[in-house]
């Protein structure tokens, strides 16, 4: 007898956990086979559980949201001037690249300028 195993010799629960799976697997497929039968009425019924799911969804972050206090913050707001100038500057090495990327010429990937040897006539 294994660790899991009554003096009977029946498995701990292997059975009844079979047992659930098969029947899951039964309801799913006559679920399924439901939906295939009636798609129009299948349709409806995912329309009106998402609707429902957008609504608690809208409910929670806009309703639920205005009625909460907003949190007063006890310091004042820094403005960090070395950080904005870092900024600015990342941005004008940007831009400028930006620009001279215009000005650039490039070579046509599918122009040949020299036929190959052997292919002239």
């Amino acid at each position: 007898m294994g660790p899991f195993a009554y003096p009977s010799g029946a498995r701990l629960g292997c059975s009844h956990a079979m047992n659930k799976l098969q029947r899951l697997t039964e309801f799913l497929k006559k679920i399924f086979w439901k939906i295939g039968e009636n798609p129009l009425s299948a349709f409806f019924i995912l329309l009106v559980l998402a609707l429902i799911f957008d609504g608690l969804i809208f409910y929670q972050y806009s309703f639920l949201a205005e009625k909460k206090e907003p949190q007063i913050i006890e310091r004042p707001v820094q403005f960090k001037e070395e950080l904005y100038q870092k900024i600015l500057k990342e941005w004008e090495r940007r831009q400028e690249k930006f620009e001279k990327s215009d000005l650039k010429e490039y070579r046509g990937l599918f122009r040949v300028l020299q036929p190959p040897a052997g292919l002239t006539e």
